[in-house]
């Protein structure tokens, strides 16, 4: 339970951070979908670079592309499930005829096993996986966070605007 709520703690600090931005809800709605996107890959050293690169090359926010990608690593008890199923996605798009790889064994878990197998048999099939997830989920989430911006701004200035009519009146 307390993890719980220390998920839910740092969602919802995440959160009043992409609010207090001081940018368009089209460039930090931008800059969470880049740091969403970069989040699925598996480049663990380079996402939040390349999540800034891609920010500031398409002008969005580089703050809230930092923030998503940090948003990520809520998920690091059940990253490695998520690196499988991008390395089984990817693996069945790339093998012909099309086919799941071979399930996983208790003695495959061992360092031993690791060291035959070469870096792009298992990088080139995760990075094409993660873009299955990728491209879904930062799209999704440019969507939700620019309409939620949005509406956040309206009803913030609409109340803004209310209370400054209503204080004029009084003086």
């Amino acid at each position: 339970m307390k993890a719980l709520s220390n998920v839910q703690r740092f969602v919802k600090e995440q959160v009043e951070h992409l609010r207090q931005l001081r940018d368009t809800p089209h460039a930090v709605a931008g800059g969470v979908a880049f740091g969403i996107f970069w989040g699925f890959t598996p480049l663990t050293g380079f996402k939040t670079l390349l999540a800034i690169l891609f920010a500031w090359i398409f002008r969005c926010s580089k703050v809230a592309a930092v923030i998503a990608v940090s948003l990520h690593d809520i998920l690091s008890p059940i990253w490695p499930i998520v690196l499988r199923w991008e390395y089984d996605f990817g693996f069945w798009v790339l093998s012909h005829p099309h086919h799941f790889p071979k399930r996983l064994r208790v003695e495959d878990a061992f360092a031993g096993g690791w060291f035959h197998l070469k870096t792009l048999e298992v990088l080139w099939p995760m990075s094409v996986g993660s873009l299955i997830f990728a491209v879904p989920f930062s799209l999704i989430s440019y969507w939700i966070v620019e309409r939620s911006l949005e509406g956040y701004e309206r009803t913030h200035r609409r109340g803004q605007g209310s209370r400054d009519q209503g204080t004029q009146l009084h003086l």
